[in-house]
């Protein structure tokens, strides 16, 4: 476990899971019919416990450029830069349930932003970075 820095705004658009943790794989696929696949796209798994502490998945897609989301016909959603502590996760499809472990591991410290995400971000087809937002430090 590391702590790395977002330095910009990621702003990304989504589509939304039906169901956590069943509708995952469909809200990915779903969003990758729409928006066309791309190196220099990042792409993400967000979620947080939301609607009276029900966690929501969204599947995500950095945008390339301002018109995307009008171009997609997606709500976007964003990223905010700052600090996040991070475990990296290789080939992560042979152990699925290693990304849920790591999130609990990260939730556990008391430091993180109580408005952040779990961030999932898909560094390649076998990597995953599982990232959670830092409490500001005070001024």
């Amino acid at each position: 476990m590391d702590i790395i820095t977002m330095e910009r705004d990621v702003v990304a658009v989504y589509m939304t899971a039906a169901s956590f943790p069943d509708g995952i794989l469909d809200a990915h696929q779903r969003l990758h019919r729409i928006v066309p696949f791309s190196t220099e796209r990042r792409y993400y798994g967000i979620s947080r416990p939301e609607k009276g502490g029900d966690i929501v998945y969204r599947s995500a897609a950095e945008i390339l450029s301002p018109n995307e989301p009008e171009q997609f016909n997606l709500p976007t959603i964003v990223l905010k830069k700052g600090r996040y502590r991070r475990i990296i996760i290789e080939n992560y499809i042979h152990d699925l349930p290693s990304i849920g472990k790591a999130f609990d591991a990260m939730l556990a410290h008391p430091d993180i932003d109580p408005k952040g995400y779990c961030v999932e971000w898909y560094i390649t087809g076998k990597d995953v970075h599982c990232m959670v937002r830092l409490q500001d430090e005070a001024a």
